[in-house]
């Protein structure tokens, strides 16, 4: 454990083995990092926040304080973080409010300027580029990558695997496996790119394209496309998990 001397780290944060904070570095009350876990100078974590193993927060990186919410007086919420998550420069995460807890998986990344709200829930292998803005209570599902300056509404879900084109306004849920454009945002195309590098299989992927074309290029209302999908689309089990996204949408 390296702890520099100029760092202000609270009696009662508890540190796994490994960890290594920097000059200035703030730790607080009711924190907990994981083994390995890295603070960078001037990084700040304050609690209630759980850190898993191996993250990284560089420089004036702030996780853990309050939220931006009026309505929080039943008490503070908390935050809880995965491992091997990447906070770079001036990244800003808040605290759940009134009991509930902000929530982020594994292997993410938060380019520089990033920020997620009270609420929000992250899961794993998602990418926030540059100043992107997630709000109270919006969700984004594992292997999600937005472009810089994107913006995510209250209570909006991204769904798995869509990429979120620079400068988007998400004001409404992103179905998965799309991409989504414009302000404001609307669905462009398959993901084929993303889905490649996630590992799925080209077969499903020809079988996502079909639907694709069927349920968001057709013009039809949204309903009546998926009912006009045919059954050998939705054997294959992603298109399988695409309608149940919109089923719940």
């Amino acid at each position: 454990m390296r702890i520099h001397p100029t760092a202000i780290v609270h009696p009662e944060a508890v540190l796994g083995e490994g960890i290594e904070i920097g000059p200035y570095a703030v730790v607080g009350a009711g924190v907990e990092l994981g083994a390995r876990t890295r603070l960078m100078a001037h990084a700040v974590v304050e609690g209630p926040s759980r850190l898993g193993a191996d993250n990284t927060v560089f420089p004036f990186a702030v996780l853990g304080t309050a939220a931006q919410d009026k309505r929080h007086a039943e008490g503070p919420g908390s935050l809880e973080v995965g491992s091997a998550n990447v906070f770079r420069e001036h990244v800003t995460v808040h605290r759940g409010t009134s009991g509930r807890a902000t929530t982020l998986g594994d292997h993410n990344l938060f380019m520089a300027g990033a920020h997620a709200a009270h609420d929000t829930t992250i899961g794993s292998q998602v990418i926030l580029a540059n100043g992107v803005l997630l709000a109270g209570h919006s969700k984004v599902e594992d292997h999600v990558t937005f472009g810089g300056l994107a913006g995510v509404a209250q209570f909006v879900r991204v769904g798995e695997s869509a990429f979120v084109a620079a400068g988007a306004m998400c004001e409404r849920d992103v179905p998965p496996f799309v991409i989504v454009q414009g302000d404001r945002a609307r669905v462009r195309a398959l993901n084929k790119v993303g889905l490649r590098r996630r590992g799925l299989d080209e077969a499903s992927i020809a079988a996502l394209g079909r639907a694709y074309a069927v349920i968001f290029a057709s013009h039809r209302p949204r309903a009546e496309a998926i009912a006009a999908l045919p059954s050998a689309l939705r054997d294959d089990p992603w298109v399988a998990r695409l309608l149940a996204a919109l089923s719940t949408g």
